[in-house]
């Protein structure tokens, strides 16, 4: 599977070792150019493969919010578990990033769902942004604890990124008065 955008040409299905004279070892296989198909198509699959996929697929300019909103109506009425669902759509999320005039139109979209699935659609659109903002405190507590106390062992790190979002904001005020990695440990201890 080719989830390239570029070469929109056919790939080659097969790859051969060979002498001038002889063929010696021949591999044939399928390819599928995601870039090659139309995201139309796989709108009444009941799929989450497909509703991902479709993220890759060829799509114009102009129908890119419109694919984005249709891979999470999809996605809605799937009723996957949580994990399931965070997967599949932190793909969507990645492989169709959407400019603000973009973002715009879809939001747009989403308002016209079906109350039901805009919930769905809505807790899956909260969820990105959530996470978004729990990486971003997460990296600047990172960069403040380092100038702070110098370099962070993996272990703490682990440990940093489990926190919630109330406990990095929390950790973000009580590291300006952290002299050493001894305060740092004492104030994770404090939290267990």
């Amino acid at each position: 599977m080719l989830p390239s955008d570029r070469p929109n040409k056919a790939e080659i299905s097969f790859h051969q070792l060979a002498f001038p004279n002889k063929v010696i070892l021949q591999f044939n296989y399928d390819v599928i150019q995601l870039n090659r198909l139309n995201w139309r198509e796989f709108l009444q699959q009941q799929n989450p493969v497909a509703s991902a996929l479709m993220a890759k697929m060829n799509i114009a300019p102009k129908d890119r919010p419109r694919v984005k909103s249709e891979c999470l109506r999809l996605l809605a009425t799937l009723q996957l578990d949580p994990a399931r669902m965070q997967l599949v759509s932190g793909f969507i999320d990645t492989y169709l990033r959407l400019n603000a005039q973009e973002e715009q139109i879809f939001k747009t979209q989403i308002a016209q769902f079906e109350p039901t699935q805009q919930e769905v659609v809505m807790q899956i659109v909260t969820s990105w942004m959530e996470e978004g903002i729990q990486q971003g405190e997460l990296k600047i507590i990172q960069r403040q604890l380092t100038r702070r106390i110098g370099v962070i062992t993996p272990e703490l790190q682990q440990q940093l990124q489990r926190l919630s979002v109330t406990q990095l904001e929390n950790l973000a005020e009580a590291l300006l008065d952290f002299s050493n990695e001894a305060d740092l440990i004492a104030w994770l201890q404090q939290l267990e």
